[in-house]
């Protein structure tokens, strides 16, 4: 230590820091992400700007993002988790049925709608007598009435103008080679059946697709002694690839054909909540509350019963290479061959070709394999709540997290699917079409040739064709809104029967921050403000807990006269 610094320290003067003393302190941004990741705060906040229009008092505060992905957003993401799982817990063992409430159309909107439909037939009659001019003006009417209906809260899709007659159906007579489905009529209850006037079981499944190949094994055994395989082929050259894709393509659609199937077996309309993974082969596997009872028996008749047939054009053969790749003809409004500039089959004309053909095969056929495991489940159990966090354990993971492997036959089988996956088409709309000669539905000079931005074509959700979590409509007869609003009410009685009022929000306007705002905070100012806002929420809800807990039984029922949300932390209840 030099003499000046000694006198400095022996005066009581701070010492002169230097450039590295000042980059080793903490940041700011460091100091808000590390007390944010405390509190289970998002730190990837999304300015917003929040105006009081009574007083025109503006603030600023940070909105979540939202992220299912624990990499991106470990708060998010457990969030997300905890409301999936409440979800799941309250729809699994209803013992009622859920209430759907409807709203009845307005006068307003009947008129409207009434209007609109006098003007399809105008319209119509407009261009059967050659009147462009007059279809035209009808056709801007009809647009301004399709909005005024959106304002008046209609949903749904409005019929098309030009909307044209369905196509012909295929039949629907079951192939040869599948059994035949029990069938009984369809009762509007969704409740399982009450045995022995107090038990009420619910269903564990899971389901999986068939063997496209035998799987090379590890060694490692599970806890029922089943020896684990790597997922990679034993024979790579012999593994059905190209049938492997169109499973993973289709896989959606087959799932919601068991459960219509399942629904006309046992004559009532079963819910269920669904989780989606790709099992180490890459391979889509289901995972399935089933809300009520079902025989192992009648589920493998449904089981095996079920298939779906895929009537696309067939796809067994390119015609075109990423060498060599139809372009977009201007003058012609399509694509076009290369060398010959002819103009490609369109989609709808390769449907009227096959509509020509009578004994035509479907491009596809796609069904479950045999093995399931359907289990009981009884409400309140520890085996429920096991269930429970098994179905939504890897929600908060990516799908590239999920097939993480350190085997190199194992990555190059995934490779080699995903190569599969660039080449098969996910729907009427995918670029792939112009592989086999087809101009995709909708295609338009936008269009990339051969290409999709499809999640069934990506690396990072290989073996997810859609969504990870599929749910009934009438589960809970709630949407995922829904049960984050039970959420913030049941948080708000139990802090408005303490004496605790919150401030009312709900008329203040929301807006996300615009590029430019020089009075938007820095992001890490919002952190900041959201952690202390959690800290306080959690004090104040933990004094409304105990006073609660203090008061008389019949008080307590009277302040929580609503649906109580079940499993909420003090950590989510504050900071709904």
């Amino acid at each position: 230590m030099s003499d000046n610094a000694t006198g400095s320290a022996s005066l009581g003067r701070p010492a002169r820091q230097t450039a590295a003393d000042r980059r080793a302190m903490p940041d700011l941004k460091d100091i808000a992400a590390s007390a944010a990741d405390k509190e289970d705060i998002c730190t990837r906040l999304v300015p917003m700007r929040a105006v009081d229009p009574t007083t025109g008092t503006v603030t600023y505060l940070g909105a979540p993002c939202k992220a299912t992905d624990a990499n991106k957003c470990p708060a998010c993401a457990k969030a997300a988790r905890s409301l999936r799982m409440t979800q799941l817990r309250e729809g699994w063992t209803l013992d009622a049925e859920p209430i759907a409430e409807t709203t009845e159309p307005t006068d307003a909107q009947r008129e409207i709608l009434a209007h609109r439909a006098r003007l399809f037939n105008d319209y119509h009659d407009a261009r059967n007598d050659g009147d462009d001019e007059l279809a035209d003006a009808i056709r801007g009417l009809v647009a301004e009435l399709d909005g005024e209906l959106r304002e008046l809260g209609v949903r749904g899709r409005f019929p098309s103008l030009d909307e044209k007659p369905r196509r012909k159906a295929k039949s629907t007579r079951r192939r040869q080679d599948a059994p035949d489905l029990p069938r009984l009529r369809v009762e509007k209850t969704t409740v399982g059946k009450l045995y022995g006037g107090k038990y009420r079981p619910s269903t564990f499944l899971t389901l999986t697709m068939p063997s496209y190949g035998a799987i090379n094994r590890t060694g490692a055994k599970t806890k029922d002694g089943k020896v684990c395989g790597d997922g990679s082929p034993r024979d790579p050259e012999t593994y059905d690839y190209s049938r492997a894709a169109r499973d993973i393509v289709h896989f959606a659609a087959l799932f919601d054909r068991w459960v219509q199937n399942l629904r006309r077996a046992v004559g009532w309309d079963v819910q269920y909540f669904a989780t989606v993974e790709p099992q180490k082969r890459g391979a889509p596997h289901l995972h399935i509350a089933i809300r009520g009872s079902i025989s192992r028996k009648t589920f493998e008749q449904v089981t095996a019963a079920t298939y779906r047939q895929i009537w696309w054009p067939h796809h067994d053969r390119e015609v075109y290479r990423d060498d060599k790749m139809p372009v977009w003809d201007y003058d012609a409004g399509t694509f076009v061959d290369p060398r010959t500039r002819r103009p490609l089959t369109g989609w709808n004309e390769a449907l009227d070709v096959m509509d020509t053909v009578d004994e035509l095969d479907p491009a596809h056929v796609i069904r479950f394999g045999a093995q399931i495991d359907p289990q009981a489940v009884l409400a309140g159990t520890d085996k429920c709540e096991n269930k429970v966090r098994y179905l939504t354990k890897y929600l908060t993971k990516s799908i590239a997290d999920v097939l993480d492997t350190d085997s190199r036959r194992t990555a190059v089988h995934y490779d080699r699917l995903h190569a599969e996956l660039q080449h098969t088409p996910c729907s009427p709309r995918c670029g792939v079409w112009l592989r086999y000669g087809i101009v995709p539905k909708g295609a338009t000079e936008k269009t990339v040739p051969g290409r999709c931005k499809g999640k069934a074509h990506r690396r990072d959700t290989l073996g997810l064709p859609g969504r990870r979590v599929l749910v009934s409509k009438k589960w809970t007869g709630k949407t995922l809104p829904d049960h984050r609003a039970d959420r913030v009410e049941f948080v708000r009685q139990s802090l408005a029967a303490a004496g605790i009022v919150k401030p009312d929000t709900s008329h203040l306007r929301i807006t996300p921050v615009r590029p430019g705002d020089k009075d938007a905070p820095p992001i890490e100012h919002l952190i900041m403000n959201a952690v202390v806002a959690r800290i306080n929420n959690r004090a104040q809800y933990t004094t409304a807990r105990l006073v609660q807990a203090e008061s008389p039984p019949g008080n307590q029922q009277e302040s929580h006269n609503s649906v109580v949300p079940q499993h909420i932390s003090i950590n989510q209840q504050s900071a709904a």
